[in-house]
C-alpha cells in the first residue's frame, strides 16, 4: 500500500525562556528526530508513558503547532511549504479527536451548530436544507438521534460527547483522524463501544487513524502498527500481533508486562523500572533509556541507538527496534498460573455458564 501520510525527522523543542528579554536558557526535546508513515485505511498507535512526546507528534502531523524541523507529507504534498489559506483547505481531509470531548466542545453552541459549522466553512452543503439532513445523517452514524441536534454539550453523557466529537471529525469528509487519548476518561465499557464505533467508521469509510494511547489493551483491539515512544523518540515498532507476540526493546517489555490479564487465575511476571523519566530539557546521553534499563551496558550509556529493521528478510512485515543487544535479552516472562488455579478455574467457568444461561432465558 503507498503510504498516506509521512513523516521524516519530524522535531519539535520548545524554547525555555526567562527574564524580561525571554532569553532562552533551555529546550524542552519533546519530539526528537521521529520517522513513520501510514497507508490509507490503517491505525498506527503511538503508546508510551505520559510526557513522551506522543500528543505533540498528532499536534505536529496537523500542524496545530509548527516543528522545529523535519517533513510531514500528505498524499505526496509538503505540508509544511502550504500557506494559512491552503493548510486550512488540507485540514478537510484531516481532522483531530481529542481526550476530554467536553472540553473539546462549545458549550454555547447546540450540537447541530457545531456540526453545521464545518460543512459551511469548507461548502459541503449547498443549503440549509442538504445542511440539515448531513447532520441528522452524522448523528445517526456515531448511534445518536437527529433530534439530538437541538441539544446542548452539557445535557450528554461523556460516551456521547466522545460519539459527537467524532460525528464533528467526520462531517468533512476526511481521509486522515489524529485521535489522541479518545477513551482514557470514560468507563471501560462505554471504552469498547468508542472503540467498535471507530473501527466499524473506518471500514465504511477507509479511514486512517493514528491513535494516541498509553493503554496497551485498548491499543491491541484497533491497531494494525504500534509506534513505542520514550523521552521524544521511537524505540520500537511493529505490527500488532508481533509487539504482543514478540517484544524486543526493554522499555516495550515492561509496558506489557503492566497489561491487566483478562483472566483472573493467572498472572505475569511484572518487569518494575527503576527512577523516574529524565527530564526532556537534559536528556541522557546514549540511549535515552539506560538510566532505567537493566540490560543497558557501557556502550549504550555512550552511543545512540538507532531505529534498525531486523526483521528476517522473509518476514511480511517490519519490526524496527532502537537497541542492539535485544537478541541476547531472556525470553519475555510467561503467564504464570496463580495458586488455587485449577479450582478458580472450575469456578469463573460455571459462573460464566450461569451467566450465559440466565441472558439466553430472558
Amino acid at each position: 500500500m503507498s503510504a498516506l501520510l509521512e513523516v521524516r525527522g519530524l522535531t519539535k523543542h520548545f524554547l525555555v525562556q526567562h527574564g524580561a528579554f525571554g532569553r532562552v536558557i533551555s529546550r524542552v526535546r519533546a519530539v526528537d528526530g521521529i520517522d513513520f508513515q501510514l497507508a490509507a485505511g490503517e491505525t498506527l498507535a503511538i503508546v508510551g508513558e505520559s510526557g513522551c512526546g506522543k500528543s505533540t507528534v498528532g499536534r505536529l502531523v496537523l500542524r496545530l503547532i509548527e516543528p522545529s524541523a523535519g517533513e510531514v507529507r500528505f498524499e505526496g504534498e509538503d505540508l509544511l511549504a502550504l500557506g494559512e489559506s491552503a493548510m486550512r483547505a488540507r485540514r478537510q481531509h484531516m481532522q483531530v479527536i481529542f481526550q476530554d470531548p467536553y472540553a473539546s466542545l462549545n458549550p454555547r453552541m447546540t450540537v447541530g451548530a457545531m456540526l453545521g459549522e464545518p460543512l459551511m466553512l469548507h461548502r459541503l452543503a449547498a443549503n440549509e436544507a442538504a445542511r440539515r439532513a448531513r447532520i441528522a445523517e452524522l448523528l445517526e452514524l456515531v448511534g445518536l438521534r437527529p433530534d439530538h441536534a437541538r441539544r446542548y454539550p452539557h445535557e450528554f453523557s461523556g460516551g456521547q460527547r466522545q460519539r459527537l466529537a467524532i460525528a464533528r471529525a467526520l462531517a468533512v469528509e476526511p481521509k486522515l483522524i489524529v485521535a489522541d487519548e479518545p477513551v482514557s476518561a470514560l468507563d471501560v465499557s462505554i471504552q469498547a463501544q468508542v472503540i467498535n464505533l471507530m473501527r466499524s467508521l473506518q471500514q465504511r469509510f477507509g479511514l486512517a487513524y493514528i491513535f494516541i494511547s498509553h493503554d496497551l489493551a485498548v491499543v491491541k483491539h484497533i491497531a494494525d502498527r504500534i509506534a513505542v515512544m520514550y523521552l521524544g523518540k521511537i524505540v520500537e515498532t511493529a505490527t500488532t500481533d508481533e509487539l504482543f507476540r514478540r517484544p524486543r526493546h526493554p522499555y516495550t517489555r515492561a509496558l506489557l508486562s503492566a497489561v491487566p490479564l483478562p483472566d483472573p487465575t493467572a498472572a505475569r511476571e511484572r518487569m518494575l523500572l527503576e527512577g523516574d523519566i529524565p527530564s526532556a530539557m537534559s536528556p541522557p546521553t546514549g540511549c535515552r533509556f539506560h538510566t532505567r534499563c537493566r540490560f543497558a551496558k557501557e556502550s549504550c550509556r555512550r552511543d545512540e541507538p538507532v531505529l534498525t529493521d531486523d526483521s528476517p528478510l522473509d518476514a511480511n512485515s517490519v519490526h524496527a527496534t532502537a537497541c542492539p543487544w535485544w537478541p541476547e535479552f531472556p525470553p519475555t516472562p510467561a503467564i504464570l498460573e496463580t495458586p488455587g488455579h485449577g479450582q478458580d478455574r472450575q469456578r469463573l467457568d460455571r459462573l460464566q455458564a450461569a451467566f450465559v444461561s440466565q441472558r439466553e432465558a430472558t
